[in-house]
């Protein structure tokens, strides 16, 4: 039988303490591994960013990965979502390049591939370079938008503490989010306000005003 190690991450203490968010994660895999008929040995980092890959547990699994193919226990790594794994082309990049070196398979359920296969890794390299594509695009935007407010005199207040991947950030999610979603999104992914609190629906709302207009 198939033995897959299951990786769960969240981003948050409130969520490391909550458990918010693994559940889901656990769950949306234990029922992938039920249809195909695999083991789950599971791997979590709770309240950990996927900026890098210098995450305790993910490295433990991919040390565990990295045993030569004859004294392997384990056939691969599955994530509910990629990003749980990665945000950083770069990084997944690294990590694509092990797992074929090594002969292992990367399972990213949201988008339904297996990197074992030529289709899946595919798919996969290019979800993930339209996704950073897309930050860095919506980055620019917001760092314009902020230098043609200040070059006609608008009062920034406290956004100009506010790093400027976090007001993109807040642009992606409310461009098809509601304000509390917004907010829950923000904060899921350990990003503070310019006074460094948890996001409101209020304080989304004044962010956005000043740099969506």
């Amino acid at each position: 039988m198939t033995t897959m190690i299951g990786y769960l991450r969240v981003s948050t203490e409130e969520q490391a303490t909550s458990g918010l968010g693994l559940e889901a994660q656990r769950d949306t895999i234990q029922r992938y591994a039920v249809a195909h008929d695999w083991d789950v040995v599971w791997y979590e980092d709770a309240g950990l960013s996927a900026k890098s890959l210098a995450r305790p547990q993910l490295q433990a699994a991919l040390d565990r990965l990295g045993v030569p193919l004859k004294r392997r226990d384990v056939d691969g790594i599955v994530v509910a979502k990629l990003d749980r794994l990665s945000r950083s082309v770069v990084d997944f990049a690294g990590v694509l390049d092990l797992a074929r070196a090594r002969k292992w398979a990367l399972v990213a359920i949201d988008l339904g591939v297996d990197t074992s296969t030529p289709t899946g890794e595919l798919v996969a390299n290019v979800m993930m370079s339209v996704a950073q594509w897309e930050r860095r695009v919506i980055g620019e935007r917001t760092s314009a938008a902020m230098q043609a407010a200040k070059r006609a005199g608008r009062h920034m207040g406290r956004y100009s503490t506010l790093p400027e991947a976090t007001g993109a950030r807040l642009l992606e999610l409310r461009a098809v989010h509601s304000l509390a979603a917004t907010a829950d999104g923000l904060n899921a992914e350990g990003l503070t306000t310019a006074t460094g609190q948890p996001w409101t629906e209020n304080s989304v709302c004044k962010v956005h005003k000043r740099i969506g207009s």
